[in-house]
């Protein structure tokens, strides 16, 4: 099976808001595909870097890993420059209305879905626990995108509304664990890691509780 053929990151910087709170982060979005053809795996924030990085390549598609406002904020700006869809996991419905109550996301994501990126594919793996839609992105030979479901370090945060611990530590478990330990995983804020880098501390992170 064919890889990916090029991986672009974009840097972006905003709000996140959830609970009534608000918080500075900055965001990763990931241009997954090749010199003619791309999947934006998050829009973040604004819309004008993202579209630069793409340059005149064809946006497959808009992907949502998941619903909070700092991972979609951007999704409709960036539609209206690249003509592409916009995909989010049905069950994340909730969040992306707090950001969009007027405008539904074009496809809904199904666990398994397999969307082609260019010269490869990505398969939608449903990662439940950051968000009950939560979903990480893998082209089955050595990536994942993984949004917050997994980072350098440990899970997504929980704790907060639409999430939880247990349920994110399963999905890690199940879903990426199992994965060959060179998979890189291309997080949602911050730095890159490996499978083979998180693996050994799944006890730690249940001793902790996150």
């Amino acid at each position: 099976m064919a890889g990916v053929a090029r991986i672009d990151r974009v840097v972006t910087s905003g709000i996140f808001s959830l609970d009534g709170g608000d918080f500075q982060v900055d965001n990763n979005i990931w241009l997954v595909g090749d010199d003619n053809e791309v999947i934006v795996v998050d829009a973040a924030h604004t819309a004008g870097p993202i579209a630069e990085a793409i340059g005149g390549r064809r946006v497959r598609m808009i992907v949502c890993t998941h619903g909070h406002n700092d991972h979609i904020n951007a999704a409709l700006a960036l539609q209206d420059i690249v003509d592409a869809p916009i995909a989010l996991h049905p069950a994340d419905r909730m969040l992306w209305d707090v950001v969009y109550p007027d405008v539904a996301p074009d496809r809904l994501l199904d666990d398994g879905q397999l969307i082609p990126a260019g010269s490869a594919r990505l398969k939608v793996l449903h990662t439940p626990g950051h968000s009950p839609g939560g979903v990480c992105l893998h082209d089955e030979v050595g990536h994942v995108f993984g949004g917050d479901t997994l980072f350098k370090g440990g899970p997504g945060a929980t704790g907060r509304s639409y999430s939880d611990f247990g349920t994110i530590v399963e999905s890690i478990r199940d879903r990426l664990l199992v994965l060959p330990p060179a998979t890189v995983v291309h997080t949602g804020h911050g730095d890159s890691t490996t499978i083979g880098d998180e693996a050994p501390h799944l006890a730690e992170w249940l001793h902790r509780g996150h």
